[in-house]
C-alpha cells in the first residue's frame, strides 16, 4: 500500500513556451480535504481536483487526464540525476506518493485514496511538452525524461470523494494483462514497434485508442 505525501494544486502562471496566456504547471501543496469529481469532455480546462485547471485546453484536462500522479522516489531520483531538489508539485503532478510504483501500475488499474475516498483508473502516461520543458529549464530535457521512461500516470475519476495528505493509496483492481504505464509510455514514444500491445485496452483513452488503430491500419497498408 502507497501513501500520498502531498495534494498539490496548480498556481496559474505566465506560459512563454507554449504562447498561451497561462500555465497550472506551477502545482503546490495545500492544507486540508480537497475534493475530486469528474471532470467533463476535454476542451474547457476541467480537471479533477477543485480549485486546479488546465490552460492548455486542446492537451490537458478533461475526464481521461482529471488527476496527475507522480512519485517522490522519482522526484528524487531526478533530483539525484540533475543536482537539484523538487519539491512535492514541481513536475506538475496532483499527486505526490510514495510505497507505490506508479510507472509499474497497469492501464486500467483502480486506486482508493483513503478510507472513503475517491475511486480513481490510471488511464494513461504522461507525455512530455514544451511547458514542461521550458518549466525545467534542462537542455535536452525532453529527450532525457522520454529515455527514463518514468512519466507518471494520469488517472480518471471512478468514485468521487475528497483526499489529504497522508491518505493511503491502495490498489484495489489490476486488469489482467501487462500493460504498464511505463511500456505505454514507451510504445508512444521511442518505440513504435510496442504499439499492437496496447490494441484492444479499452481503458486507454479513446483518442489514443484511434490514434494506434490508425497508425497499425497505415501500417498494415
Amino acid at each position: 500500500m502507497g501513501l500520498l505525501l502531498s495534494v498539490n494544486i496548480g498556481r496559474p502562471r505566465p506560459n512563454p513556451w507554449k504562447r498561451l496566456p497561462a500555465t497550472g504547471i506551477d502545482k503546490r501543496p495545500v492544507t486540508g480535504p480537497v475534493r475530486v469529481s469528474a471532470p467533463g469532455p476535454k476542451g474547457d480546462g476541467a480537471v479533477g481536483l477543485a480549485g486546479d485547471r488546465a490552460h492548455d485546453v486542446k492537451h490537458h484536462g478533461g475526464a481521461d487526464q482529471a488527476v496527475y500522479a507522480y512519485a517522490r522516489e522519482d522526484l528524487d531520483h531526478w533530483g539525484r540525476e540533475l543536482g537539484r531538489t523538487f519539491a512535492n508539485g514541481f513536475f506538475g503532478e496532483n499527486l505526490t506518493t510514495t510505497g507505490i510504483d506508479v510507472n509499474a501500475s497497469l492501464i486500467g488499474e483502480r486506486w482508493r485514496i483513503g478510507v472513503r475516498g475517491p475511486l480513481l483508473e490510471v488511464s494513461c502516461p504522461r507525455i512530455p511538452c514544451a511547458t514542461f520543458a521550458g518549466w525545467l529549464g534542462e537542455s535536452g530535457w525532453l529527450r532525457r525524461f522520454t529515455d527514463a521512461a518514468l512519466p507518471g500516470p494520469y488517472l480518471r475519476v471512478i468514485e468521487p470523494g475528497e483526499i489529504s495528505a497522508g491518505d493511503p493509496v491502495e490498489v484495489v483492481r489490476r486488469p489482467d494483462h501487462e500493460v504498464t504505464v511505463a511500456l505505454s509510455f514507451r510504445a508512444f514514444t521511442t518505440e513504435p514497434e510496442l504499439l499492437p500491445l496496447l490494441t484492444g485496452l479499452d481503458a486507454l483513452p479513446r483518442e489514443d485508442r484511434d490514434a494506434i488503430r490508425r497508425r497499425l491500419d497505415r501500417e498494415a497498408k
